[in-house]
């Protein structure tokens, strides 16, 4: 838990930051729970007005923003309170990007409803509510000051991860089959890109709750990690890592998109 303060206006100060970044991210659970029930039940209403959480979310982070920054002017804040302080700083960036991703989901619900549906969307909602759940485990762990528990939500990105891989392979074969399904696909494609975002999100506010709490930085290891065998390995003379599935994926796309757009040069 939080160490009080003998001042209890500096001490209400820091709650108050606390209280409005969580309750910037209740709002962003909110709209991804909307979104996604919007895209379930078709409805296009829902859809519509789940986009104006997104300014709340906004004037929240301007409130943040400025409550942090009178804090380190007037307070001067060290240690656990200096981390504490900069990473709410960095913390309402992500969750008002994931506001945003909110917004570019429901706006692809909007037009995937103009449509008649491609399939059963059970597998983006599944993923959606595996990102939601890493978002609250993350807010909880920052409310409890839990390292462990932050530490447990970086690892579980890698679900949401192959939740996108095999949604997109599945995308990808009705694309094949027939090109009257790219629309269709590639906006649920997005949708499911958005979610996968807004879980890499998370992942960087879990990240960085283990900075607040322990005053390590854990952001990048992994990565880091590789790229320093892959230089080795290199340097020794060995074949080098073939690149990403999600390169290949990202080119897979572009190859359908092309032939869509010949297809459609054809027609008209």
């Amino acid at each position: 838990m939080p160490r009080l303060h003998t001042d209890r206006l500096y001490e209400g100060e820091l709650r108050k930051i606390r209280e409005m970044l969580l309750m910037m991210g209740a709002k962003v659970e909110e709209m991804l729970s909307h979104a996604m029930r919007a895209l379930i039940e078709r409805d296009t209403e829902l859809a519509e007005r789940t986009l104006y959480i997104d300014r709340q979310i906004n004037r929240l982070e301007m409130e943040v923003d400025d409550l942090c920054l009178r804090v380190l002017a007037r307070r001067q804040p060290v240690a656990s309170d200096l981390r504490f302080v900069t990473m709410a700083l960095k913390v309402v960036t992500d969750l008002e990007r994931m506001g945003d991703l909110g917004v570019n989901i429901c706006e692809r619900v909007v037009e995937l409803n103009e449509e008649p549906p491609l399939k059963p969307y059970v597998e983006v909602v599944n993923m959606a509510e595996a990102a939601q759940e890493m978002l609250r485990e993350a807010l909880d762990a920052f409310v409890a000051g839990d390292a462990e528990r932050a530490q447990a939500v970086v690892e579980r990105d890698s679900k949401v991860d192959a939740y996108y891989g095999a949604i997109f392979r599945e995308l990808l074969t009705y694309m094949m089959e027939n090109p009257r399904n790219i629309f269709r696909a590639t906006r649920v494609q997005s949708i499911a890109k958005y979610v996968e975002r807004i879980a890499d999100h998370a992942t960087n506010v879990a990240e960085m709750v283990v900075f607040m709490v322990r005053g390590k930085d854990i952001r990048h290891v992994g990565k880091l990690e590789r790229r320093g065998v892959s230089k080795g390995e290199t340097e020794l003379g060995r074949r080098s890592p073939s690149p990403p599935a999600a390169a290949d994926s990202d080119a897979s796309l572009r190859d359908v998109m092309s032939v869509d757009r010949a297809s459609s040069g054809r027609r008209s």
